[in-house]
């Protein structure tokens, strides 16, 4: 049987702002990445969020960004590695307390925003996060963009791994996702994305924006539910999946090495 895991971004509210529909996303996802306070998030809503991904049965995940609030950690920032480590051992330890609490394992860490993103092809920034992540919860997966240098800085740790992919962003022919801010970088319909989405876990290829069949590995789709469309976007991917004989489960069910 193929397994996949499902994941998204959620505990982005801060204070009196609220940000997407995490209550109903939670219904549908395996996998939680709840934003540590940095990026997004607040303490008050990492504890309401855990709770939420513990009635769910979704495994929770930390979701460290730049500390970059105004900017929601989409905006690169030119740190040390020491400095991105540093970062990750404070946003991941926080989110694990906060499980901990809860009575739930600290199952994977993924990085948010720019950090990922430049994470995938600066390996010094990869080494740092996996540093991060083996000093603050060294049982943790780190959940990394398919074949990027976060996945061998991760195995060079010795950290599991597990590597993502994505069924609403257009790839490039290296692996890297395009930009957000050139065209084709998103997948708005969604009778090309989900296809695609289960293409990429069944036969392990994916079109590239320029056309190329690349090939990739997918133990994790991310997916939004920041919208009521997305949330029926991901109820969408799931039957897919299932039609497609794939079993959808917690990423500690898909990485169990």
């Amino acid at each position: 049987m193929v397994r996949v895991d499902l994941n998204s971004d959620v505990g982005e509210s801060f204070g009196a702002y609220k940000l997407g529909l995490d209550a109903e996303v939670l219904k549908h996802v395996t996998s939680a990445n709840i934003a540590c306070g940095l990026h997004a998030g607040d303490p008050m809503v990492m504890a309401k969020t855990v709770a939420l991904a513990a009635e769910n049965g979704v495994g929770v995940g930390a979701h460290p960004g730049y500390p970059d609030l105004q900017g929601f950690g989409r905006r690169n920032m030119n740190l040390t590695p020491d400095e991105v480590k540093n970062f990750v051992i404070y946003q991941v330890g926080a989110l694990a307390a906060f499980a901990r609490a809860a009575g739930r394992p600290l199952q994977h860490v993924k990085a948010h925003g720019a950090l990922y993103n430049m994470a995938a092809k600066d390996a010094k920034l990869a080494r740092a996060i996996a540093e991060g992540v083996k000093a603050a919860a060294p049982d943790a997966i780190l959940l990394a963009l398919a074949g990027s240098e976060m996945v061998k800085a991760a195995r060079e740790v010795g950290l599991k791994v597990a590597q993502e992919v994505f069924a609403d962003r257009a790839y490039n022919p290296d692996g890297t996702l395009v930009p957000r801010s050139q065209p084709g970088s998103m997948i708005h319909d969604p009778e090309v994305a989900i296809p695609r989405a289960v293409r990429m876990v069944t036969e392990g290829k994916v079109t590239a924006i320029t056309g190329e069949e690349i090939s990739i590995q997918a133990d994790s789709i991310c997916v939004h539910g920041d919208n009521p469309e997305a949330i029926a976007f991901v109820a969408r991917i799931r039957d897919a999946l299932a039609a497609a004989g794939v079993e959808v489960v917690p990423l500690a069910q898909v990485i169990e090495r």
